[in-house]
């Protein structure tokens, strides 16, 4: 395992942060000074930052329904409610992977495994997010090629992969990209207000019977899933 990731499994924050700190002559492996973030720790190596010895933490991912109305965020002055305030506080270590705006419900993931969020937020894995959206009117199903060639946003095509009607007013649509309130602004551009917005798979994660606010450990399965 290189230096930086094994200091970010370990606790000590980003990588990028974890970098810092090694470029700073703090790490010591085996008693010899390291500056090398790229340098390979075997298992029964001596890290040390500082004069403490440091160990990864056993790494926990879970899955939470993000209810309406809380925000992805520890702290909000603006927001009353945070995803963190339906979770235990032996949680704290935890932070979510991606962002649901705090109208949208759903699936959300929180983890300490920097190397699992990075693999489903970076654009080259291409992870497919699904949900269901409820308009405020009837759709008219001649605009879901327009939603899949792309509307433009800020200057960046927005596209969605799949979109499927299942009712009236009712769609399942399958995203790949990550931009800020997208869904929404996206079918804001062809005339519609989304009423209602439900993240209900992540990669091959899904949603399933899980009630809001509830969480639940991912099981060895579900992480190898998600990681392929």
């Amino acid at each position: 395992m290189r230096l930086n990731r094994f200091l970010a499994a370990a606790g000590l924050g980003s990588r990028r942060h974890c970098d810092e700190v090694i470029a700073a002559g703090q790490v010591t492996v085996n008693g010899q000074l390291c500056t090398n973030f790229s340098t390979q720790v075997e298992p029964n190596d001596h890290v040390k930052v500082g004069h403490r010895l440091v160990r990864p933490a056993e790494t926990l991912t879970i899955a939470l329904y993000k209810p309406a109305g809380f925000v992805c965020t520890r702290r909000d002055p603006q927001a009353t409610d945070t995803i963190y305030d339906l979770l235990p506080a032996k949680f704290s270590r935890l932070f979510n992977i991606g962002r649901l705006d705090a109208q949208t419900e759903g699936l959300l993931l929180l983890t300490s495994d920097g190397d699992l969020a990075q693999h489903l937020t970076h654009p080259r894995y291409k992870v497919e997010k699904e949900y269901e959206v409820t308009l405020d009117r009837l759709w008219d199903p001649k605009l879901a090629e327009k939603l899949r060639v792309g509307v433009f946003l800020d200057g960046k095509r927005a596209r969605l992969t799949r979109v499927q009607a299942i009712g009236p007013t009712r769609l399942r649509v399958i995203l790949q990209q990550g931009m800020n309130r997208q869904i929404r602004r996206m079918f804001y551009a062809v005339g519609y207000d989304v009423k209602r917005l439900v993240r209900t798979r992540l990669g091959h994660l899904r949603l399933g019977e899980m009630p809001r606010g509830a969480w639940r450990p991912l099981t060895k399965l579900e992480l190898t899933k998600l990681r392929s």
